[in-house]
């Protein structure tokens, strides 16, 4: 068991947690770190058990948890659940056990489909927990009682991503498959409801109508952590330079190759943890 940072460290100064299933999250990552240069990142993979969207909620829940504690015991000051799956199902979890403020993806994805909308008619893709949570309606209805939402389960996306078919025909085909009865609904904004999805955006664009809005919740979470960071006057003012450390549960080959290619850099801190490590 890592131990947790000393009581005595500036709350500013400590990192911000973010967590996925996989690697999808380091598209939440990447955001922060262009909104937030300035913040150090601890993020947990989940990458021996993923994914997470064929699991039931109670195990989904279970895994959140785990993770939650972790992070926590890494003396984190934020925590970003980088996962709809998650984030539809376990968000009450995580918020209850934790000690600083959490952020999910759900509703800033949510808010800024109904800023793209034009028709108010809005597709929503995501893993099978995710769509069964039926989280992404009931948010956005609540938002705006008038806009149509219409969902669609795309569980082979997650895994495609996890082994790098990105650019791959085998991906198009199955976004294909998957997009087609959207498509139907005439749309004017697709949510990615999984962190995964926008390593495969440009696949995706492929198959959507060319004038169909396309949301990536990353961009919109890391506004909002930086409002909520701000509001609180957790910001890092220190000046010194910022920390990446990436843990994952499994070192999966293709993890270096992709982040890489979402963080635009090689990361260096790379470790794998036991699953004991997060309990």
């Amino acid at each position: 068991m890592i131990k947790p940072s000393p009581a005595n460290l500036d709350l500013k100064n400590r990192p911000i947690g973010v967590f996925d299933s996989g690697l999808g999250g380091l598209t939440v990552v990447n955001q922060l770190m262009h909104y937030l240069p300035q913040e150090s990142i601890i993020y947990f993979g989940d990458t021996a058990r993923v994914p997470y969207g064929t699991k039931s909620p109670e195990t989904i829940r279970k895994f959140a948890i785990q993770i939650t504690q972790y992070l926590q015991s890494q003396g984190v000051k934020f925590i970003v659940v980088a996962c709809n799956t998650v984030s539809s199902v376990a968000m009450e979890n995580v918020i209850e056990l934790s000690s600083v403020p959490v952020i999910g993806v759900i509703q800033p994805g949510a808010r800024a489909a109904l800023e793209k909308s034009k028709i108010r008619r809005i597709g929503v893709i995501g893993t099978s927990a995710t769509v069964a949570a039926g989280k992404y309606n009931s948010v956005l209805l609540s938002m705006a009682p008038d806009v149509a939402v219409f969902s669609q389960a795309c569980p082979l996306f997650v895994p495609l991503v996890e082994e790098g078919w990105i650019d791959s025909e085998v991906t198009e085909m199955v976004a294909r498959i998957y997009l087609e009865s959207l498509m139907r609904q005439s749309i004017d904004t697709l949510i990615l409801g999984c962190t995964h999805y926008p390593i495969i955006k440009e696949t995706i664009k492929k198959v959507v109508d060319g004038d169909v809005e396309i949301v990536d919740s990353a961009i919109q979470t890391a506004l909002e952590v930086r409002e909520v960071l701000s509001s609180k006057n957790l910001l890092n003012a220190s000046g010194t330079p910022p920390k990446y450390q990436f843990y994952v549960s499994d070192f999966p080959q293709k993890f270096e190759d992709i982040a890489r290619r979402l963080l635009g850099q090689t990361p260096e801190n790379i470790r794998r943890i036991s699953l004991d490590d997060c309990v």
